[in-house]
């Protein structure tokens, strides 16, 4: 192939490339926004106020598990959350619905699972473990998902107490910063069917322009990663030391901007490469990748959002190396060539 075929390959590859990721989100994006005109015009401020748990703690686990009742991407959850946050939700509920929604969103675990199911029982030669099973991926990767997202965002309760409107954008920053404050809630029953659903309209309009701006930015940074970035690059990268791997995970898990829907097939097709730096891959993605980077300007100030991302990438890499070390030690072992008969597993019942 000449020079100018392979440039007209590779500039089609990129358009392909932009288009998978703005269309894979834009279904949630839309989803998102609707829901945030709902939220904005049907939830009463002085309601949250009342029936949010007063133990911050209890709060953050149940942000924390949010995304098993409401299922989103993490670009879907990006205008809800800033309309719970306009309408007073704690920052740090938020930001646990924000960073273990997309992880333990029931389709994704569902993906999860058939993705890595379908290649447990493959043995590489010369390897000494078999592929991680299904189930044991999905179960990882929502412990994880859900343990990093609640201590990140009790550290940000705890950075941000008492000084929260410092760390959003006026689009966040509660319109009653005192939930005591007094909420003319008579003027908004009266209003007609046709007018709420008017402000949910331009409410959800609003909020989509805002994020597809964002999300067409990051969609563009990725899809000119990809562009340079081929896939045997990726595969040399990783044959590796496991460790510098999981490093290596990380970084494509940021830079490929893959939807949490999709990810794990991604992810399944690296037969050789450690399970844990695949669980860094899964793990970390939904949480931020250059898209969501893009989107959280929109929200947080530059403090908040670096604080965030250190807590997060931090915790990612330490619990995938614990994860890999107990691995080794407890994964079934594969016989060297020469030393008796391949063990074999057992797919589940």
């Amino acid at each position: 192939m000449d020079d100018k075929a392979e440039l007209i390959l590779k500039i089609n590859n990129f358009i392909i490339l932009f288009s998978a990721i703005f269309t894979e989100a834009l279904p949630w994006i839309v989803l998102g926004a609707f829901l945030a005109g709902v939220l904005d015009e049907f939830l009463p401020q002085r309601l949250v106020a009342r029936f949010m748990p007063k133990n911050h703690f209890v709060a953050i686990v149940l942000g924390g598990l949010l995304g098993l009742i409401f299922p989103m991407c993490e670009c879907g959850i990006i205008p809800v959350m800033r309309r719970l946050l306009k309408k007073g939700m704690p920052l740090s509920f938020c930001v646990s619905y924000l960073l273990a929604g997309p992880i333990l969103n029931p389709i994704v675990l569902g993906n999860t699972y058939r993705a890595f199911w379908a290649r447990q029982d493959i043995i590489m030669p010369g390897q000494e473990q078999i592929q991680i099973p299904g189930w044991l991926m999905m179960v990882t990767r929502a412990g994880l998902g859900f343990l990093i997202a609640c201590t990140t965002a009790t550290v940000v309760e705890w950075f941000t107490r008492g000084r929260v409107q410092g760390f959003l954008k006026g689009v966040a920053v509660p319109a009653h910063p005192d939930p005591d404050a007094p909420e003319v809630e008579e003027e908004i029953v009266r209003k007609p069917f046709s007018q709420r659903l008017a402000n949910v309209t331009e409410v959800a309009l609003h909020d989509f322009i805002d994020i597809a701006v964002f999300l067409s930015l990051g969609a563009l940074l990725a899809a000119t990663v990809q562009f340079f970035l081929q896939p045997e690059d990726i595969a040399r990268l990783t044959s590796q030391h496991p460790l510098g791997t999981i490093l290596v995970m990380m970084a494509l898990a940021i830079l490929l901007c893959l939807c949490s829907e999709a990810d794990a097939f991604f992810a399944a097709t690296f037969l050789t490469m450690p399970p844990a730096a695949k669980v860094a891959f899964l793990v970390l993605g939904p949480m931020l990748d250059l898209k969501l980077f893009a989107m959280y300007t929109r929200i947080f100030r530059p403090k908040l959002i670096w604080t965030i991302i250190s807590l997060v990438v931090i915790q990612v890499l330490i619990t995938s190396v614990i994860f890999h070390y107990v691995w080794l030690e407890t994964a079934p072992k594969v016989t060297k060539p020469g030393e008796g008969p391949p063990a074999t597993s057992t797919k589940p019942q």
